[in-house]
C-alpha cells in the first residue's frame, strides 16, 4: 500500500486547491459568460451553517467553502474514490473513475447537503444551476485527479501479498 506521505499531502492540498479554482472560474465565471446560471457555492455553505448552527457567522461560509474543495472533496479521491476503483476495477482509466466522483460530489452537495441538511428543493429544483453545478463538480473533480495522477500521489490499496509469497 502506497504511503500517506508529507509529497502525497502536499500534492492532494494542491490538487484541491486549483480544482477549487477551476471550480469557481467555471461556476463563477465561465457559465455566467455564456449565459448559464451562476454557481453560489458561499451561499451553500451559509445556508448550511445556518441549518446546522443556527447562524453562520461573516466570513464562515468561505473558510467552510475554500476548506471543502482544498481538503475534504480532494481527499475523498484520493482516499476513497480511487482507491476503490482500482480494488474493483484496476484497468479502469482515472478519468472515468475522476468523472463518477464529480458526479457523487454533485448529489453530495446539491440533494444530501442543499436538500437534506439546508433544506433546499433537491437538486434546487432542477434550474439551471443544478447543471451548472453538474459540471462545476465534474470539471473540479477532473482538474484535482489530474494533478494526483500526473504527481504519482495515487493511494494503492494494499493487497494480500502474505499469501502471494507463500504460494510461490
Amino acid at each position: 500500500m502506497t504511503q500517506i506521505t508529507l509529497r502525497n499531502v502536499t500534492i492532494v492540498l494542491a490538487a484541491g486547491a486549483f480544482a477549487t479554482i477551476a471550480f469557481d472560474a467555471f461556476g463563477k465565471g465561465l457559465a455566467p459568460l455564456f449565459g448559464y446560471a451562476k454557481l453560489a457555492p458561499v451561499g451553500l455553505a451559509s445556508s448550511t451553517l445556518k441549518s446546522v448552527f443556527g447562524a453562520s457567522p461573516k466570513g464562515a461560509a468561505d473558510l467552510l467553502h475554500a476548506i471543502t474543495g482544498l481538503v475534504f472533496y480532494a481527499v475523498g479521491y484520493f482516499a476513497i474514490a480511487r482507491p476503490i476503483q482500482l480494488a474493483i476495477l484496476p484497468r479502469l482509466p482515472w478519468v472515468v473513475t475522476a468523472a463518477a466522483y464529480g458526479v457523487a460530489l454533485w448529489v453530495f452537495a446539491l440533494y444530501i447537503m442543499a436538500h437534506l441538511v439546508a433544506g433546499m428543493p433537491a437538486f434546487l429544483g432542477w434550474t439551471g444551476i443544478t447543471w451548472v453545478a453538474l459540471w462545476g463538480h465534474i470539471v473540479y473533480a477532473l482538474v484535482a485527479a489530474a494533478i494526483m495522477e500526473a504527481k504519482g500521489a495515487v493511494l494503492v490499496p494494499r493487497t494480500n501479498d502474505t499469501n502471494a509469497a507463500a504460494m510461490a
